[in-house]
């Protein structure tokens, strides 16, 4: 029988390798190119001569509560049962991030510090993240204290490190996306699943695509000639790019990272540490840690934000405002009138996508293109 639908995918990040897997099982010729060398987009990573997983692009570590997404990517990989703690500098004491009991124990006097805790026991949830902007709104005083201390310790500065934005310029609602976890928690991510795949995620993208119906060209640039070829593009590429922008630039940050290696068991303390308060940097991961290799060496990266310049550099971090959404909204506008191309992925649909969020979007794509 012969391939009913020839299907080519722009970009061979972790969104279009799920979503060309999950769509080889039906009668389908699928076709991946992508600009890079390597498949895995910014989730690509290799091991060094020490045995060490190198993330090219930064930390990544896989975490979601979603049992559909954990268990179509464990037909790929066995997974390290890692679980992430972050680090941040704060008044020259490195203490656990989201602030928890621990972060508050460890900065301030015993007195004041248990004052903090009932506080927050007594006005919330055991166990559970309460967002600043809730905090802000309790007429407890040492709780109106302990919210002013963590939005400009571990907020404030490094989100204009993070963002370049002046902090009147804020939205007051992002703040509410940095937490107190009221209790001992030190970890980052409380979901039910968290790992690093235990051969890199390179090895289990390259397993994705081990498929007599895909093949992958890399070093390869699209062409929008290329569309006549085939019956349907999924495209997470840049949308404003695909439609030329007609309507103007959809602004994002970029990041540089330094990596370097020093010869000595390690570096830090903590796989990822945050300098919300000092240098230019925002943070410094140390990379051994995630499948705990054990070598004379270490590697790190220090992580610069940057401005994104369109031919210089990476997109990151899509900006999310009014004003920048009204601009996406334009191109999604005109997506819809274009049937033969779907967009997906942090820059298809211009949204920050975690890991399990661009599978989970694959997943849903590919019940709609299925059942169609």
């Amino acid at each position: 029988m012969g391939f009913q639908l020839k299907l080519l995918f722009i970009g061979a990040g972790i969104s279009n390798l799920s979503l060309a897997r999950l769509l080889a099982s039906l009668e389908t010729k699928i076709t991946i190119i992508d600009l890079k060398d390597h498949i895995g987009g910014n989730c690509f990573d290799y091991f060094d001569e020490n045995s060490i997983d190198i993330h090219a692009y930064g930390t990544h570590i896989f975490h979601t509560d979603d049992a559909e997404v954990w268990k179509f990517l464990s037909q790929f990989t066995n997974w390290y049962p890692y679980q992430h703690e972050v680090k941040a500098l704060v008044d020259g004491q490195l203490v656990p991030v989201p602030f928890n009991f621990n972060s508050i124990e460890q900065l301030f006097p015993k007195q004041m510090a248990e004052g903090m805790i009932n506080a927050l026991l007594s006005e919330f949830e055991f166990n559970k993240k309460v967002p600043i902007l809730k905090l802000r709104e309790s007429k407890n005083l040492d709780l109106q204290f302990l919210a002013e201390y963590v939005y400009e310790k571990i907020f404030l500065h490094y989100t204009e490190k993070q963002w370049d934005v002046r902090p009147e310029d804020l939205d007051p609602l992002v703040t509410g996306r940095v937490p107190v976890f009221v209790g001992k928690d030190n970890r980052y991510f409380q979901a039910k699943y968290q790992g690093i795949p235990l051969e890199g995620y390179t090895r289990m993208f390259e397993k994705m695509v081990d498929h007599p119906n895909i093949e992958v060209h890399l070093n390869t640039k699209f062409h929008k000639n290329m569309l006549d070829e085939y019956d349907h593009c999924f495209f997470s590429g840049a949308i404003d790019e695909f439609f030329d922008y007609k309507f103007g630039q959809l602004p994002y940050r970029s990041l540089k990272f330094d990596f370097l290696t020093f010869n000595r068991p390690y570096f830090q303390f903590n796989s990822v540490v945050n300098y919300p308060n000092n240098y230019d940097f925002t943070r410094i991961g140390e990379y051994k840690y995630f499948l705990d290799t054990q070598s004379p060496n270490t590697v790190v990266s220090y992580e610069y934000p940057e401005a994104f310049v369109l031919g210089k550099n990476e997109r990151y971090y899509p900006i999310i405002n009014e004003e920048n959404k009204r601009l996406y909204e334009k191109y999604l506008e005109e997506a819809k009138n274009n049937k033969k191309v779907t967009f997906l992925g942090r820059l298809g649909d211009y949204k920050y996508y975690d890991m399990d969020q661009a599978v989970a979007r694959a997943l849903s794509i590919a019940k709609l293109f299925s059942g169609r």
